[in-house]
């Protein structure tokens, strides 16, 4: 992937406009076959909720959709679901660079994040992620503020829609030390982190502001494991990004994030931190 300018409103309608299409497709391929949602989520293999919502032009589809359908519906629905995706080249409310691992996060079994930088986007509370948006330069519009905090928030749906999904996260204190966007905010992520660490299939551990073994001095990174044991690598920087598929580098970030949950605090000692830090504030 590469870096690109922020979309203008009209390449963001553009994408609205394209996620209803596709979703209206979707519905009437599956209507004239005569089959529910109830019926059809199951034979593609993506949950009743999650095909709703892209049928509603609501959630962007997973790459590999047309694939999916093809057995069920036969190839010229594959076919034309295929050219109803060509107009889907951004997601309202994200980064163009962001795009593609957006996907890959609603069709992984397993989520892994370690950040340095900022709680990961599937953990930010609203505040937070209105403080952030707010501190960014170039300014963004009150407008753009609006959309990316709804992307966010939308983008955390994969939490609940995806109960099957084994979530790891690791997060350094220092970025719960910071009190972005004030003692209130922080408040907010510490709650925040509290209440989605209680699912069964999300782990969150803190690293300790002092280790003096540590596995993540490149810096930030992210891994999805797809079907058929296939993983992807995920780096971000300024403005851009880079979607790490090659099986030797992917693996090698893998032994990373293994080395670094090894060396975090583990689930319960990370409560106990959080409940701590809650308390003094």
């Amino acid at each position: 992937m590469t870096s690109d300018q922020e979309p203008n409103c009209g390449a963001e309608n553009e994408t609205s406009d394209g996620l209803k299409t596709y979703g209206a497709v979707l519905q009437a391929l599956r209507d004239d076959a005569n089959l529910t949602q109830e019926e059809f989520a199951p034979l593609v293999q993506y949950s009743v909720h999650y095909i709703a919502k892209i049928e509603q032009g609501k959630r962007f589809p997973p790459r590999d959709l047309p694939q999916r359908l093809e057995p069920v519906l036969g190839r010229l629905a594959a076919k034309v679901l295929k050219a109803a995706a060509r107009s889907l080249n951004r997601k309202r409310g994200l980064a163009a660079w962001f795009q593609q691992w957006a996907a890959l996060e609603e069709e992984a079994l397993s989520l892994y994040a370690y950040e340095c930088r900022a709680i990961p986007g599937l953990l930010q509370p609203e505040s937070y992620v209105r403080a952030l948006c707010e501190r960014q330069l170039p300014p963004y519009s009150p407008q753009q503020i609006d959309e990316r905090v709804a992307a966010r928030l939308e983008r955390q749906g994969v939490l609940a829609e995806r109960p099957h999904c084994a979530f790891s996260f690791v997060i350094e204190e220092s970025l719960l030390l910071r009190h972005l966007g004030g003692t209130g905010v922080t408040r907010q992520i510490i709650d925040h982190l509290l209440e989605v660490g209680r699912r069964n299939n999300v782990d969150i551990q803190v690293m300790p502001l002092r280790q003096e073994d540590h596995a993540g001095s490149d810096g930030q990174l992210y891994l999805a494991g797809v079907r058929e044991n296939r993983w992807f690598g995920y780096t971000e920087g300024h403005r851009s990004s880079s979607l790490i598929t090659e099986p030797g580098e992917v693996s090698t970030l893998l032994q990373r994030y293994s080395r670094l949950r090894s060396q975090a605090l583990d689930s319960r000692a990370t409560v106990s931190l959080l409940e701590r830090m809650r308390g003094a504030l």
